[in-house]
């Protein structure tokens, strides 16, 4: 069985962000960057699924940058088998994302694809689904656990009124949410083992999708900072500002 993962490069989510000078976009100069978190946490799953005996073959696939392949090599470092990049430098939609994957889902006829229900920089929550809708595959979202029987594969998701528990055949997209597992660390050993695995580099044309700008960035800015907090003698003081001030009651 085999399981195509898609990750994402992002800045690291320890690390403080800035807005560039022109204010168009978040300045990434300098900065750390990872696999988004939710992301890492798919292929934590996919890798405790292939320990388990359930698959064969784990194949991470990233959308980015050539600097993208660190974060490829570090998914491998982990237990992925092989790695795909697409490589560009422009920024997609999530639409365009989903077409993509879709694209390399039909060339790898995997069993299942496992990716982090969102990123942390766009924090859409929209690719998962997308992608399910065009290659007609059913879907489970926010997945707290995940179990393959057969030909099937048993998800548990989390709801608002508490949890969901899906039964759906394959293969079937699954997005991640943070209670699934504890991604663990690559080991040095795995690191340097993960240098000599394959990836293979492709361009966006190569897939043979159409992309159009769905959106532009107008503006980008930070929040506006917090204001000082300020002490009351007494709650009926409270209770004035709250009224009259802050004008929430």
């Amino acid at each position: 069985m085999k399981v195509l993962v898609p990750v994402k490069r992002v800045v690291d989510a320890n690390v403080k962000v800035r807005v560039n000078a022109d204010n168009t976009n978040v300045d990434t100069a300098n900065l750390k960057m990872a696999i988004n978190p939710f992301c890492e946490i798919a292929v934590e799953e996919a890798v405790r699924l292939k320990e388990a005996g359930v698959v064969s073959e784990i194949v991470v696939v990233t959308i980015g940058p050539k600097a993208a392949q660190e974060q490829l090599r570090t998914a491998m470092a982990l237990g992925a088998d092989r790695g795909i990049h697409v490589e560009t430098d422009d920024e997609f939609a999530s639409l365009s994302i989903a077409k993509m994957l879709n694209a390399i889902q039909n060339q790898e006829q995997a069993q299942l694809i496992l990716l982090g229900k969102q990123s942390i920089d766009g924090d859409n929550n929209q690719t998962g689904q997308m992608l399910a809708a065009l290659g007609n595959m059913p879907q489970a979202t926010f997945a707290s656990e995940v179990k393959v029987e057969g030909d099937s594969v048993i998800v548990t998701r989390e709801i608002d009124g508490g949890l969901q528990t899906l039964k759906m055949p394959m293969p079937a997209v699954i997005t991640t949410d943070l209670r699934l597992n504890e991604p663990r660390y690559a080991k040095l050993p795995n690191i340097m083992k993960a240098k000599r695995k394959p990836l293979d580099t492709v361009t966006v044309e190569s897939l043979g999708v159409t992309l159009k700008l769905h959106q532009n960035i107008v503006k980008v800015a930070p929040p506006a900072q917090r204001q000082a907090g300020v002490m009351v003698a007494s709650v009926e003081e409270l209770v004035e500002k709250l009224k009259n001030e802050a004008k929430v009651i």
